[in-house]
């Protein structure tokens, strides 16, 4: 499979290196650009120690041509130095430039490697989530609001002892909205937005993930203002100690460790911000380097009757305020991921209704919709007949109904026990905040 990769790299660095001797230096870039990434990902597979070397040797070789062509773009110049194809002409060019002592050109070309693996963190792209798509969380937001914007919007109001938070812990149950209250900030915040995972920072390599640690806050430094958004940081920073724990994985919590003492003390604008649902499972000293820990909780009977309506959006319904409310009070309990599936799942009710009917109406717009067989203007037929005859395109489904919440949610559980809200909830008495 991994060849497929190799390959496709191989053709977008051809392509990169045939623009770049043209002169087409924004679509070398998208080539370049577009191999590393293909390079990137058939790494992770390659088994092969020499042809990693090789392959890592050339992916430094694009990378730094590619700089210098992104330099020169941004700058508004013209053609960036060097030879055009140095890459794909001299092939052992970044090898007689990298000393092979373990010297200062070697470390260089080690951490482009390791950088041009995290690019891939930052969110590059607004999520379009806006603070009033999360419903209720009102403490959170504003602590959060606290953190992200104040500092950058409005510099003068931190002197003295006031510093603005600078790491955040947010638990809570799975589809609580941890990770959409991150996207909110990514939206809000004009800072850089790393986004990673336990997968971006942990190598099979010795020594490699905790130079991806480094790189990864040296990167959000050199960027700031700018926030770290580790999700399931558990995975990351479980307790110290435990008989199953592995040398890699003490390593890693201990440059974690490292890397956020460096962050508060420094005062550098970069926010950390943490997910976990299993918050007993951080390691003690992790959790502490946390100075806020909110607890995100089940959504409350307002929240939920806010996540109905966000859910279903423009779609066409006849549902009345007292509907929500009703669908409210019946799902006590419910996660925001769990309204979401059943909204999801009530959005196919009137398509399943279009595909079962016997009868169908045509509506003053001329539409066909499907309806019962003693409603005036009935016609006697399936969906499969008009669209043999060509009205395909004419056949709308009929809006939702409260009926078909009943039909849902007369099938539909809470994904959340109590007893892990008991868990939570113990958690937060005893080190965190109420959302």
């Amino acid at each position: 499979m991994y060849s497929n990769f190799k390959e496709q790299a191989i053709e977008y660095a051809k392509q990169a290196v045939q623009e770049d001797n043209a002169g087409n230096y924004p679509q070398a870039f998208a080539l370049y650009m577009n191999a590393l990434e293909y390079f990137k990902t058939h790494l992770k597979y390659e088994k092969n120690p020499k042809i990693r070397e090789a392959i890592t040797q050339k992916f430094t070789e694009y990378l730094r041509r590619a700089e210098e062509i992104r330099a020169v773009l941004d700058g508004g110049g013209g053609g960036p130095p060097g030879d055009a194809a140095a890459a794909s002409s001299r092939p052992n060019a970044a090898a007689k430039q990298t000393p092979k002592d373990g010297g200062e050109g070697g470390d260089d070309a080690e951490k482009e490697k390791l950088r041009a693996g995290l690019n891939s963190a930052i969110v590059r792209e607004k999520p379009n989530v806006k603070w009033g798509d999360v419903a209720g969380l009102e403490s959170a937001k504003q602590a959060l609001q606290e953190a992200v914007i104040l500092p950058v919007k409005f510099p003068q109001f931190f002197t003295g002892k006031r510093r603005p938070w600078r790491a955040f812990l947010l638990y809570g149950p799975p589809g609580t909205g941890k990770s959409y209250l991150a996207k909110a900030v990514a939206t809000e915040a004009d800072s850089t937005f790393f986004s990673v995972s336990s997968s971006d920072l942990v190598s099979k390599w010795m020594g490699e993930s905790e130079k991806l640690v480094s790189n990864l806050f040296q990167m959000a430094r050199e960027s700031a203002p700018s926030i770290i958004f580790i999700d399931e940081i558990d995975s990351l920073g479980g307790q110290r100690g435990e008989g199953n724990e592995s040398e890699a994985s003490r390593r890693i919590k201990t440059e974690i460790l490292v890397q956020m003492q460096g962050v508060g003390n420094n005062d550098e604008k970069v926010l950390v911000l943490a997910a976990t649902n299993t918050p007993y499972s951080l390691d003690q000293a992790i959790r502490r380097r946390f100075d806020k820990r909110i607890y995100i909780p089940l959504p409350d009977l307002k929240a939920r009757q806010h996540m109905f309506k966000v859910h279903l959006g423009d779609t066409p319904h006849n549902l009345a305020e007292s509907d929500f409310e009703s669908l409210a009070s019946r799902t006590e309990g419910f996660s925001g991921s769990d309204i979401s599936v059943c909204v999801k799942d009530v959005l196919f009710e009137p398509v399943r209704k279009t595909q079962d009917a016997m009868f169908f109406i045509k509506t003053s717009n001329g539409m066909w919709m499907p309806c019962g067989p003693k409603q005036e203007g009935a016609v006697q037929i399936s969906m499969q007949e008009l669209a043999a005859e060509g009205q395909a395109a004419k056949i709308i489904p009929p809006p939702i109904s409260s009926r078909d919440f009943d039909k849902v949610l007369a099938r539909q559980r809470p994904t959340v026990s109590k007893a892990d809200l008991e868990v939570h909830e113990r958690f937060t008495r005893e080190f965190g905040e109420e959302g």
